[in-house]
């Protein structure tokens, strides 16, 4: 085996049952013996040498290639040995050289001008849409979903966490919300349909904007819930009320002030706007290579300490914020195992290798929600601080009064997921 690949094995895995065998066949056993047993064979002992050198981005595409197989367990349970190994000990040098110069040139790769956003967005979400059909729950909610106690269904939980995300915009019947980032609309649609405002969405995904449009057509929303293939940057308000969830990630440092200059002037004077995004716990830092190459070209999760400097700057004011742990573990569990059960099928619309791939994305980030530095923030924002009540006492009630909604629908057998 690699020398250098056998030293960081011995170092790092103390916990778990991990068998490694080389390219020549030679086997070599790693951890304490506790655990669902792994064995992974490098094919080729370039794929060792490619894993050591570049683990970020070559563990990754090894796997979509060959270089790596499993013999026993699979992928999943591989790096959830390796994760919950590395989040315990200090990365080997080579490691923080590799990351401390990804992050002195993070700014060039998240230059998200118009141009560039429009064709990052499309590499993703423009994917065909039976692919998102295969491992979504019913209403298209590409986000973290909300767990509330003792909940486990994936389904109740994007449900809940539309409740969660209403309950924090105070919303009155009539006003005008926008939406950045818009997805499938499911989100927008549930704020026409439970609290009787006006919605206008926004995303550069023409599978989105499709989908989105034709679904409020069904539904016969089109007149409240509209969605455009528009840039955030070119959207004339005013709006009494922004939301904007899962969309921040793809912003980039570099626009940050440029993304709450607008914010604010598109808000009314006492106007609303909740943000909701992926962040991190330790700190600014840059995102994973493979990642950024394979999936969210352009994209960055933000430290929190990234975000608050940038809002304040603005003169908007930062009025409540919430940290979701783990919520977003449980949901790319979800849609992990539902992927696997559809396998197949997504064979068939695209080819082993982006099965491969689809799998260690939703794998590792999996991993790295449960056991390295990322979770979900909400920050809720004002222009004016008189804008909301003095008390969060109006979210619970609120939250409820829509849980209730929902719970009579349910009772009914009329539940209906907006755009269903």
């Amino acid at each position: 085996m690699n020398g250098l690949l056998k030293s960081f094995f011995r170092r790092t895995i103390r916990k778990g049952s991990l068998e490694v065998i080389d390219a020549g066949g030679a086997s070599h056993s790693y951890g304490d013996g506790t655990g669902t047993p792994v064995v992974i064979r490098f094919t080729r002992a370039s794929a060792e040498r490619n894993v050591i050198l570049m683990p970020g981005l070559k563990l990754g595409e090894e796997y979509m290639d060959g270089g790596v197989v499993f013999e026993r367990g699979a992928l999943y349970d591989f790096l959830d040995i390796l994760f919950s190994n590395m989040a315990v000990i200090r990365l080997p040098k080579l490691m923080q050289y590799g990351a401390a110069l990804r992050y002195g040139t993070r700014r060039l790769r998240q230059m998200n001008n118009p141009f560039r956003a429009r064709r990052n967005v499309a590499h993703h979400y423009d994917l065909d849409g039976r692919l998102y059909d295969l491992f979504l729950d019913n209403d298209l909610q590409y986000s973290c979903g909300f767990f509330e106690p003792g909940e486990t269904d994936l389904d109740a939980a994007q449900l809940a966490k539309k409740r969660h995300l209403a309950s924090k915009l105070a919303l009155k019947p009539g006003q005008r919300v926008l939406d950045i980032g818009s997805g499938w609309g499911g989100l927008g649609m549930y704020l026409v349909e439970r609290c009787d405002v006006d919605v206008t969405g926004v995303t550069l995904s023409e599978e989105q904007h499709a989908t989105s449009n034709r679904r409020a057509a069904e539904r016969g929303l089109a007149d409240r819930a509209r969605f455009l293939l528009q840039d955030y940057r070119k959207v004339e308000g005013p709006f009494d009320r922004i939301v904007s969830v899962g969309m921040f990630e793809h912003v980039g440092v570099g626009h940050y002030r440029e993304f709450f200059d607008t914010c604010r002037e598109l808000l009314t004077d006492d106007g609303v706007m909740l943000l909701h995004s992926i962040g991190r716990f330790d700190g600014p830092g840059d995102t994973n290579s493979w990642i950024q190459k394979y999936i969210f070209p352009g994209g960055y999760v933000p430290a929190v300490s990234e975000v608050v400097p940038h809002i304040e700057l603005t003169g908007l004011k930062v009025t409540d914020m919430e940290i979701l742990r783990l919520h977003y573990a449980q949901t790319l569990r979800h849609w992990r195992e539902r992927f696997l059960a559809r396998r197949d099928e997504a064979k068939s619309i695209y080819d082993e290798r982006f099965c491969r791939m689809w799998e260690y994305y939703l794998a590792a980030s999996e991993v790295s929600f449960r056991y390295w530095d990322l979770m979900n923030f909400q920050i809720q924002i004002a222009r004016d601080q008189h804008a909301l009540p003095l008390t969060r006492d109006y979210m619970y009630e609120e939250e409820q009064r829509l849980r209730d909604i929902d719970r009579r629908y349910a009772e009914r057998g009329e539940l209906r997921i907006a755009g269903e």
